[in-house]
């Protein structure tokens, strides 16, 4: 099932949501349908538990501590 996320242009609430088919996609906060599909942002893990790539930085997972949530990157 595709999970995809937004933003909201309304109220400016980010959001997740498992889009199928047609769906119209409303935000959660204010119920508006004025809504931005995000960049989305995925984790690879190993079987060891240990990052893909330990020589890349994992800033763009929402570890950076970024107000706006996961998926969101201050260092964009």
């Amino acid at each position: 099932m595709p999970l995809f996320e937004y933003r909201c242009g309304s109220c400016g609430k980010s959001f997740e949501r498992i889009v199928l088919g047609h769906t119209t996609v409303v935000c959660p906060e204010c119920e508006s349908r004025k809504v931005t599909k995000l960049l989305s942002v995925f984790a690879v893990s190993t079987s060891n538990g240990g990052s893909a790539n330990p020589s890349e930085p994992s800033a763009a997972c929402g570890s950076c501590g970024d107000p706006r949530g996961p998926g969101s990157c201050a260092l964009d």
